[in-house]
This record gives structure tokens, sequence and C-alpha cells, in this order.
């Protein structure tokens, strides 16, 4: 039988808790303490088992930019992530049909119908 090295296996655990702490200090992790784990563009709702697919967008594609209340940031799926990436390199090329008024603007409003939604659901209506 193999001795054990506790000392070794304490400083793995340490390491693996410091970049926890660290990852948490980032913007991904900042972002998903911030907003509901849902797609800004399609409205797909992420659980904790499929949250790998949920990305944080730069709303400014600056990468540095991460102030800490958010502003700048909007969660994606990845399917929307590459499509709003995807508009950029299509304006670069000369294609403008995807972009309103020389920005990247979102097509769609998820929340758009909201009150409406809930008031049928409680027979109210709006």
């Amino acid at each position: 039988m193999k001795n054990i090295d506790h000392a070794h296996l304490d400083r793995v655990v340490l390491e693996a808790r410091r970049s926890a702490e660290q990852r948490e200090k980032g913007y991904r992790e900042q972002a998903l303490k911030l907003y509901p784990w849902i797609c800004g563009r399609c409205g797909r709702e992420f659980t904790r088992a499929n949250l790998r697919e949920l990305t944080v967008h730069h709303r400014d594609h600056n990468h540095d930019n991460n102030p800490p209340d958010g502003s700048n940031w909007e969660l994606l799926c990845l399917y929307c992530h590459d499509n709003e990436h995807q508009k950029l390199v299509e304006a670069a090329n000369g294609n403008t049909s995807t972009t309103a008024q020389g920005k990247n603007r979102a097509s769609h409003n998820p929340f758009a119908d909201l009150k409406a939604l809930l008031g049928q659901n409680t027979g109210q209506g709006s």
C-alpha cells in the first residue's frame, strides 16, 4: 500500500480553491451572478447541466471593458454569440443588411410580450 502525501494533497486542494476564487472574479462568473441564465437573443433557458453553452458577449466587442455593473455584457447561447460575431465579419465585408444604423442590434426581444403572456396565465389579459 502506498503512503499518502497529505501535504501534497493539501497543496492541491488549496490551489484548486485559489483557482476557483480567481475564476469567480472573472467577468463570466460575475455575469452569471448578475443576469438570469437566459440567452438575450433567442430566449433559451439554461441550467447547471448546460451552462457551459451560455457565453458572455461584450456589447462593444472590447474584452478588456468589464465594468463591475455588467453594463457591457449580455449572456448569449453559443449559436447567438457566433451569429453576433458573424454580423461584424459581414459588415466588414460590406454587407449592411445584418446591422441597424451601423450598430449590432438585437432583432428579437424574448421579453417583449411578457406582460401580455403573464396576463393570459392569470386570466387577466392586458
